[in-house]
């Protein structure tokens, strides 16, 4: 079995591998007040809850944006399962081509992201990643990653409105029944939802435009769910897509993960 570790900015996704067979999936909360031994402990503990022994752990991957973790949870990793985590960075073997000015700056997420697209998917392909920042990359038709957009997720902007506005409370993020709110809540909610699902559509058509072809698209990220089914565009969510691409990068890299 392997451990796959993806590290957000608000969550940390987590998922353990027999063969292709995902054997569960647990999010904890993102947390750089936390040690490396809190971490240890906690990532034990959810091991447990679902039924796995930290014994059958033959190795494991991580995928990282929060730089200041990355170390401590790594040692965190390695001292429970006894095994050197690979992590996505300078070095490893991706099979991803990618046509970025400077290929280094492409976040270890859309790296793990563009990789299971391409194994799950037709390109060309344009990928939502929809969290605290709505990435979109794009891969063309030969499958190289040709670069994309970074927007504010809805969440933290949906935390900017309030913060910023006097009158304006938090709302939860869900569909309300109709486009055209009627009282204030459900305005925030149109907007948060059916303004971000529209943005999604809207850049959807522009990217093919510019690429000259239709495109395979899909959405992954904790808030993906509650904007997808209110696209025009067919949008094939895919939770697990990250997890699934450090499976595979795992797979590519194994020869240099060690006891």
């Amino acid at each position: 079995m392997i451990l796959a570790l993806d590290i957000g900015n608000t969550n940390i996704t987590m998922g353990v591998f027999d063969g292709r067979d995902l054997k569960f999936v647990s999010r904890l909360a993102t947390d750089r007040q936390r040690t490396e031994d809190q971490y240890a402990v906690e990532l034990r503990d959810i091991v447990d809850i679902y039924g796995v022994s930290i014994g059958e752990i033959e190795g494991s991957i991580i995928s990282s944006v929060v730089p200041s973790l990355t170390s401590g949870i790594k040692r965190a990793v390695k001292r429970l399962t006894r095994t050197e985590p690979l992590c996505i960075g300078p070095g490893m073997k991706t099979g991803l081509n990618i046509k970025l000015n400077d290929p280094s700056t492409l976040g270890a997420d859309l790296v793990a992201g563009a990789v299971a697209a391409i194994e799950l998917f037709d390109c060309p392909c344009i990928i939502f990643d929809i969290g605290t920042a709505t990435t979109i990359s794009v891969l063309d038709a030969d499958a190289s990653m040709l670069g994309g957009v970074i927007i504010p997720g809805p969440g933290i902007a949906l935390e900017a409105l309030t913060a910023r506005s006097a009158l304006l409370s938090s709302v939860s993020l869900e569909a309300p029944k109709h486009v055209i709110g009627s009282n204030t809540a459900d305005c925030m909610r149109s907007g948060s939802v059916y303004g971000t699902a529209s943005m999604m559509d809207g850049m959807c058509d522009r990217i093919e435009e510019e690429l000259g072809k239709k495109c395979s698209i899909v959405a992954t990220g904790g808030l993906g769910k509650e904007i997808v089914p209110h696209c025009r565009r067919n949008i094939v969510y895919c939770d697990n897509l990250l997890l699934e691409g450090l499976r595979l990068l795992y797979e590519k890299n194994a020869g240099k993960a060690g006891r």
